[in-house]
């Protein structure tokens, strides 16, 4: 096997591993891990990385078929080098991969290791990530989803003070509940902008901290504008490919801020006014004991009708009165939904995010 002098060295735990024993490496993580697919998913990410062509990497595929994409590696570089200059990363910095590489998310700390010379500690991300970590242990950096870092919160708040100096989240929007729950916390929060097309992150936002904020802030040489629908495009001079029209809805700034409103595929246009079910979500994720969504159905009178969708086997009568009254002290009266539709399981992508077009019926 070829070994790419970028990727051919690898820090795991201190320990200094070259491009030969690297995949010896994660084939006996795999040995050992209680997932072995987590582990031999990184063994093919760190195949695939010391070929030297770059890194295949899929969309989440939540408004559709998940796409394929092959990242070059002078891409690759780019954006790793890209994060090494937003949170004054250094050699040597103590990080924690926790996250699958299924996505572009998990394949990118990998390459961050190798390519930025970190010292990475691997954890499997199913279950809690304080059973496999030592408490004494402090990462200069992490990134999560937003609930592994809720998990952590509720299990012990002062010990991810203690072990995390700033950790990234991604992959997800963060509740209202969350948010809250990391004020006053020193571990530095930040939420990412990005995608797989802008490989990771290519703007950032705080969500604690002396200035926590509802803007996102651009990275680097990245800068944006909007499209004739008020979608956010995106341009990355630091990548091969330098602009990337999106689906998502903004209030622009200027050309380096922004604030991020929904997706314009799931905008629902209800009596006159928008809807943006993301944002309804991020206010009853902490209220609303089941998984959920809001989506739109034709309404003759609204134009739009806002139906809420609930992962539960308990029938509607049950779980509808409990619901209402929660939402009714939370949502404004326009948010409120017209419905509620119970089903016993909402599809999922495989990195585990809700499926909005899964066909639950309101008939």
């Amino acid at each position: 096997m070829a070994s790419s002098s970028v990727f051919g060295r690898l820090t795991a735990d201190g320990q200094v591993i070259p491009g030969p024993e690297i995949i010896s490496y994660f084939d006996s993580l795999a040995r050992t891990a209680p997932d072995p697919v987590w582990a031999q998913k990184l063994r093919d990410t760190a195949a695939e990385l010391l070929k030297g062509d770059g890194l295949t990497a899929h969309t989440s595929g939540t408004t559709g078929p998940p796409k394929e994409y092959l990242i070059p590696e002078r891409d690759l570089l780019a954006s790793a080098h890209l994060t090494r200059a937003a949170f004054d990363l250094e050699p040597g910095d103590r990080v924690l991969h926790c996250l699958p590489c299924d996505f572009v998310a998990g394949k990118l700390m990998l390459v961050r290791g190798c390519a930025l010379a970190l010292d990475m500690h691997f954890v499997d991300p199913s279950g809690s990530l304080f059973h496999s970590l030592e408490p004494s242990v402090r990462f200069r950096f992490t990134a999560m989803v937003p609930l592994q870092l809720h998990r952590l919160l509720n299990e012990d708040r002062e010990r991810v003070e203690r072990q995390f100096d700033t950790i990234l989240l991604g992959g997800g929007p963060v509740s209202e509940a969350l948010s809250e729950a990391l004020q006053g916390l020193s571990t530095r929060v930040f939420i990412s902008y990005g995608s797989t097309e802008t490989v990771t992150h290519v703007a950032l936002r705080a969500l604690n901290g002396a200035e926590p904020s509802d803007v996102f802030t651009a990275l680097g040489t990245c800068h944006f504008a909007r499209d004739p629908r008020g979608c956010l495009v995106v341009y990355t001079p630091h990548l091969s490919t330098t602009q990337h029209v999106t689906n998502d809805l903004v209030s622009l700034l200027d050309d380096t801020h922004f604030r991020w409103l929904g997706r314009y595929d799931n905008v629902i246009l209800s009596g006159g006014k928008k809807v943006f079910p993301e944002q309804l979500e991020a206010k009853t994720a902490g209220l609303i004991p089941y998984p959920h969504y809001f989506r739109g159905v034709a309404d003759a009178v609204l134009g739009q009708a806002i139906v809420l969708v609930v992962e539960t086997d308990r029938p509607e009568h049950e779980v509808l009165p409990d619901i209402m009254e929660k939402m009714m002290f939370t949502l404004e009266r326009h948010e409120w939904p017209r419905r509620v539709v119970t089903l016993p399981k909402i599809e999922r992508t495989s990195g585990g995010k809700l499926v909005r077009y899964d066909g639950a019926s309101t008939t």
